[in-house]
């Protein structure tokens, strides 16, 4: 009876007119920052936080959680059409959502991460409604120790992620870790592999590496048959909706992705991007055919689209109940509720009841005001591919550079994302895949310093790590994944020693 009683309180916060306008504005902002590549929630919450002095704090976190979580629905538009990710977090969605717009599945797509994303979405809300208490307080037991070994199980499911031969995928997240060990060393404040650049002290630019990767590599790859390599849809709403056989095959991705995501969100310093990665990644290993992810498949954009927008919600369980930000994007909106004198903490519920659970209802809200947005709106964003790319990519590398430039209003970072653009191309021709290197450049800083931290409380007992039950547990998941991909890796091989002895035994 208490949860209804909060959630009736909830409804009636949240339903006022000024809190629904916020909820709008939010949401509808947000999904144009996700479209544009580059830009990113955190700026435009950095850019919003003037605004919120002169509101009530409820209206505030309202406002700057819809542009949060509308990001993420937006973000997947630019990866899917024109494999750009807009967010972090959807940088894994252009793997077979730019395939299928390729093969003019482009609204089809669209429509299913839309879906995905709204699956996704409530699934962490009820998360967030029924378990936000225990999910704290399983939170709270992870240590250094946790931590590292949850990092280094997402790092073993990236090599798994790469289209190709699982070897160069191993090879990317390793150099994925080189590329994030540049810059200051948290420990000792030693300048790492900077080479006496100022700039590259605080490391290489996340947004930087992820355009060039993804976008100005593509740009580049298809600069003279793109226009020839593309099929163009008619778009009704007949061709948006999948066939029956399609969308059975989101069906299993979408709990698999809702739930990982969830669980994951409420974990400290994890958020969207790894949920996302590694949900893709399980995805790819349970599924029967794994060569068919890269080329296009639908559960490669269900699963991930669900997972991310799950662990955008469940993101706010350490925030507010612990006080503790996942990311540089919670910070700031825990700075906006210490502004106006509200201390996130374990006794935020219970002091501000009307604050949390009005948040709560509002992200249900908002929600489904994002699939009211999105859903008609698919067709005039499929419209941008009959624009000729000879016309589209001046405009792609203009929105890339001003993008890269608003993060930290650098010039050097446009030179950053030329360069790794022009890596980016070099990999593709050569046949490595982009993922599992940015997948290994996000968690590579955070697997050193939980690692680091670890070693520090155990006075540099590596035993640590396998006396402490979660740890020794993910650890096991991590010896099993490998095993499964050596064994997975020498199935093929048999299979295709077979195959070729057949063809040779065939007569002339």
């Amino acid at each position: 009876m208490d949860l209804f009683a909060n959630l009736w309180l909830g409804l009636q916060v949240a339903v006022e007119p000024t809190n629904l306008l916020y909820c709008f504005f939010g949401v509808f902002l947000g999904t144009v920052v996700g479209v544009l590549p580059g830009i990113g929630a955190l700026a435009a919450i950095s850019l919003l936080l003037p605004l919120t002095y002169h509101m009530s704090p409820t209206a505030a976190i309202i406002m700057l959680a819809g542009v949060y979580y509308g990001a993420q629905y937006g973000g997947s538009t630019a990866s899917i059409l024109l494999n750009l990710p807009g967010t972090p977090s959807s940088a894994v969605t252009c793997l077979d959502g730019y395939p299928m717009a390729k093969k003019g599945k482009a609204g089809v797509a669209l429509f299913v991460t839309t879906i995905a994303s709204l699956v996704g979405a409530m699934t962490g809300l009820i998360m967030l409604t029924l378990f936000s208490p225990v999910i704290a307080e399983v939170g709270l037991k992870f240590g250094p120790a946790e931590f590292c070994a949850m990092m280094l199980l997402g790092l073993v499911a990236a090599s798994s992620m790469s289209a190709g031969s699982a070897v160069k995928g191993l090879c990317m997240m390793v150099f994925g870790l080189l590329l994030g060990m540049v810059g200051t060393d948290v420990n000792s404040g030693a300048a790492r592999f900077s080479f006496d650049v100022p700039e590259l002290m605080d490391g290489i630019n996340l947004v930087a590496l992820a355009m060039g990767l993804f976008g100005v590599a593509e740009v580049v790859r298809n600069i003279n048959s793109a226009d020839s390599q593309r099929k163009l849809e008619n778009i009704s709403l007949k061709s948006m909706v999948p066939s029956r056989q399609e969308f059975g095959a989101t069906i299993k991705p979408m709990a698999r992705g809702s739930a990982l995501g969830a669980a994951l969100g409420a974990l400290p310093g994890v958020g969207p991007s790894i949920a996302a990665f590694m949900s893709y990644a399980i995805e790819k290993r349970v599924a029967k055919d794994p060569s068919r992810f890269g080329k296009g498949a639908i559960e490669g954009i269900a699963a991930p689209e669900a997972s991310n927008n799950a662990a955008a919600q469940t993101a706010f369980v350490p925030s507010l109940s612990l006080g503790i930000p996942g990311d540089a994007v919670m910070a700031v909106m825990l700075g906006a509720l210490i502004i106006h004198g509200i201390q996130p903490g374990p006794m935020l519920i219970t002091e501000q009841p009307s604050l949390f659970w009005g948040l709560v209802v509002s992200f249900a809200i908002g929600n489904l005001m994002l699939v009211i947005l999105n859903l008609p709106t698919i067709g005039l964003w499929v419209a941008l591919l009959r624009i000729p790319f000879a016309w589209m990519y001046p405009a792609i590398l203009v929105f890339v550079a001003l993008g890269v430039y608003s993060v930290n209003n650098n010039t050097f970072d446009i030179y950053t994302v030329a360069t790794l653009g022009i890596m980016g191309y070099v990999l593709m021709v050569l046949k490595f895949e982009p993922a599992p290197l940015l997948l290994g450049y996000i968690l590579g800083p955070l697997l050193e310093e939980y690692l680091r931290r670890a070693l520090l409380i155990s006075r540099g007992d590596p035993m640590t790590f396998l006396e402490r039950p979660i740890s020794a547990t993910l650890l096991a998941f991590t010896a099993l994944l490998l095993i499964w991909a050596f064994w997975s890796t020498v199935r093929s091989n048999l299979r295709a020693k077979e195959e070729l002895d057949a063809l040779r035994a065939l007569p002339d």
